[in-house]
């Protein structure tokens, strides 16, 4: 029978004890790298050897318990942690083309975001929008903004809640665009609040207020 490792970028979940890094997964079971040692296949149930626990596998992604709580590592987006700063930090890698993205939440969907510093605000795809249930026609205010390809218009609203991992960010300023790139860009409305350090390729967000 072939077995097919699913390969990709690796997500990141930083804990005190231990950073675990989900490298594949196959079957009930995942390829993990704990404290940047080798990749082992650790099977659902195993306890890890940071002393948490892989409670469950899906393509493409892995759940981990530690101390009561259950947290999702994934392949296919980018490094990221918990800290010991009581997720008030976390810790990014690049995708192949050079960008940062990150898994979060848009009053209360979750969602993935591009990391975007030349970004105003959070902007997001009107579809996806009207998914999260933003009455952005209704409640939004038109605005131009200015792209690559010349002037767009869009509505700008208030996002009730952004999470960036385990950071959340109240009453966050936003804009819904019905034209453009069909993904979520995380832009200075939040990043503004964050402090951004890059080290060795790798982007570390610690939350500001």
């Amino acid at each position: 029978m072939r077995i097919a490792l699913v390969a990709a970028l690796m997500l990141t979940a930083v804990s005190a004890q231990a950073d675990v890094s989900l490298v594949g997964t196959l079957k009930e079971r995942a390829l993990l790298s704990v404290n940047g040692g080798a990749p082992r296949t650790f099977p659902v149930g195993a306890t890890l050897p940071d002393g948490s626990r892989l409670v469950g596998v899906s393509s493409g992604e892995a759940t981990i318990e530690e101390g009561g709580k259950r947290y999702t590592i994934r392949l296919g987006e980018y490094a990221a942690s918990r800290s010991n700063g009581g997720g008030n930090s976390m810790v990014l890698s690049p995708d192949s083309n050079g960008h940062y993205s990150v898994a979060g939440e848009i009053n209360g969907v979750a969602v993935r975001m591009m990391l975007d510093t030349g970004a105003t605000l959070v902007s997001i795809p009107a579809s996806m929008a009207d998914r999260m249930g933003i009455d952005y026609r209704n409640k939004g205010r038109r605005a131009v903004t200015n792209t690559a390809a010349g002037t767009a218009p869009v509505w700008i609203v208030k996002l009730d809640k952004v999470k960036v991992g385990d950071m959340e960010f109240s009453s966050v300023d936003g804009s819904i665009n019905e034209a453009g790139l069909n993904v979520i860009l995380l832009g200075n409305s939040v990043l503004k609040r964050l402090d951004m350090k890059t080290e060795s390729g790798t982007l570390t967000l610690t939350k500001r207020f």
